[in-house]
């Protein structure tokens, strides 16, 4: 588990430093691999998008290993990331009725069916708790640790999405 969580915590950092590069993907309903993406859209149609993308790929991944969330698996981590970096604006936007409903439009135009009309406040309520649960761990864990390894700190972090990201992948079930 400690190797688990110091690939995880390497690929984070990876990230943060901007050593991965994102792709935007076309309001098309194609669904390509997801790389990590580490700028945060401002146009809330066009991060719902991503998020969507992103999400979706999680979740194919999730069926193909028997419903499990597989914390080694490389494409998880970037898939994470990109979501991460699509749900970001909704710390600051959770309340902004506008904001919302254009980015559930992005989310169930590239989620391939599986954000729905039906679904969709549900799951961007998720996405809300999501990253507003991990800025709280963030913050919480930054004050304890103090000085300590920013490897720990990304692993923490990693730990608490994949946490949240099992359980909104199981809402999903039959899709």
């Amino acid at each position: 588990m400690k190797k688990v969580m110091l690939f995880v915590a390497t690929a984070m950092i990876m990230t943060s430093c901007s050593f991965l590069s994102g792709t935007s993907n076309s309001q098309s309903n194609t669904q390509t691999t997801t790389t990590a993406q580490t700028t945060t859209p401002t146009d809330p149609t066009v991060a719902g998008q991503g998020a969507g993308n992103a999400l979706y790929a999680l979740y194919t991944q999730y069926k193909a290993d028997g419903n499990k969330f597989n914390y080694k698996n490389t494409q998880n981590i970037l898939n994470t990331v990109t979501l991460i970096a699509n749900c970001e604006n909704l710390k600051t936007n959770y309340k902004d009725k506008t904001y919302l409903q254009n980015f559930g439009k992005g989310l169930i135009a590239s989620s391939m069916g599986l954000v729905t009309t039906d679904n969709v406040t549900a799951v961007t309520n998720s996405l809300v708790d999501m990253v507003k649960n991990s800025e709280t761990v963030q913050n919480a864990q930054t004050k304890v640790q103090e000085g300590a390894s920013t490897a720990a700190s990304y692993a923490q972090t990693a730990s608490t999405y994949a946490g949240a990201l099992s359980t909104l992948l199981s809402a999903f079930a039959g899709k």
